[in-house]
């Protein structure tokens, strides 16, 4: 099952899905999130495995997102090989949330797009004191997606909001503060702990193993700010949130400002809206919904290729949106991006319900994590 790409194993009664491309950070590719597919399927149906474990390869990250270099060359193309890749990932996506095993996950180092997918979904994650996790998308024309509208929703801070609309990342203690992981470890803990998971021969054992290596988080930087974000991340137009920030006047509103005031106006009208729906949403499969459908019709506006440009061909930093202010989005454009482009939506699978969780599980912060985890996570 290996390509030089994704590396598939078996440990022991252990899972091992290693993403392998270093030297992209790990970027996603079709083949890769197929590959993780048959494999998460194969994994998830042989009794013999009672745990899966996901890494990814160098010292930078567990993985920067989706490949999306690939895009700027098609811009303008009728047939976007694009809508196939984000089908096929948001159907992985929801399989990993509701996996019916422990699914470790190590989100070291670099953990953004769709490496929070493969991850955040999750119901064993663990974060360092490396971790950078970000959804910073609306920075490039596009949307937080692989669930990130649901994720992001999931606490009532306002912190998330504020992460979707300014891409800013995280580290390890606001992480776990916002249910994007469960628990933290040392970077140089890695190699044994994956040697010790590697011997466990029950699911029941997981949660011990993972306890022994739990160590404290340290400061987060988002709860002091909460109450200033709770309140402007509340407004129903970005205006508004702009104001409240500009009314608080401390370093970190005016900061807040500069971030979210770069990234696309577009982008920022059509994230918002997916964020109110998500707010509400029942499950996870409707917020993957609404993002592939917003995902398809931004392949056909200028900014998504714009924003490409800038940050991964001419890396100049400088996009040059159109339309460049949020005055200038209409209200019909934004509801022809969220009514998508009538292309088949990912059809989801659920797991059969079985003695390690349901598939509403990963709604919570991960499936039979005993009290001891839960305490452990803080």
């Amino acid at each position: 099952m290996n390509s030089e790409s994704l590396l598939v194993s078996r440990v022991g009664r252990l899972g091992v899905i290693r993403l392998n491309r270093p030297t992209a950070l790990n970027s996603l590719t079709l083949g890769m999130v197929q590959g993780f597919a048959r494999a998460l399927d194969e994994f998830g149906a042989d009794a013999k495995i009672c745990a899966v474990l996901v890494s990814g390869a160098g010292e930078r990250g567990l993985c920067a997102g989706g490949d999306i270099r690939g895009l700027y060359e098609l811009r303008g193309a009728t047939h976007n090989p694009y809508k196939q890749f984000w089908r096929e990932e948001y159907r992985l996506n929801a399989r990993i949330a509701s996996f019916p095993k422990p699914y470790v996950v190590v989100m070291d180092g670099v953990v953004m797009g769709g490496g929070v997918g493969i991850s955040a979904h999750g119901n064993r994650r663990l974060v360092t004191e490396r971790t950078r996790l970000a959804m910073p998308e609306t920075g490039i024309g596009f949307i937080p997606d692989v669930g990130g509208t649901w994720l992001l929703t999931r606490d009532d801070s306002g912190v998330g909001i504020y992460l979707a609309l300014s891409g800013t990342s995280v580290s390890a203690a606001d992480a776990i503060s916002l249910g994007l992981a469960d628990f933290s470890i040392g970077s140089a803990d890695i190699p044994r702990l994956m040697n010790e998971l590697a011997t466990v021969q029950r699911s029941e054992d997981v949660d011990a193993v993972l306890l022994r290596f739990t160590q404290g988080p340290g400061p987060g930087v988002f709860a002091r700010h909460r109450s200033l974000l709770e309140t402007a991340m509340a407004n129903d137009r970005i205006e508004g949130i702009l104001a409240s920030l500009a009314a608080d006047n401390s370093d970190f509103a005016r900061q807040a400002i500069l971030e979210i005031g770069s990234k696309s106006p577009t982008s920022l009208r059509v994230t918002h809206e997916l964020l109110k729906c998500a707010r509400f949403a029942d499950k996870l499969e409707s917020c993957l919904t609404r993002e592939f459908r917003a995902a398809c019709r931004l392949l056909e506006t200028s900014d998504l290729y714009e924003g490409v440009r800038a940050a991964l061909i001419d890396k100049d930093k400088r996009p040059h949106w159109s339309p460049a202010t949020l005055a200038e989005v209409s209200e019909d454009s934004i509801t022809a991006i969220l009514q998508g482009t009538g292309d088949p939506e990912p059809a989801y699978q659920p797991w059969a319900q079985g003695k390690w969780g349901s598939p509403q599980h990963a709604q919570s912060t991960g499936c039979a994590v005993g009290s001891s985890m839960q305490e452990a996570r803080g």
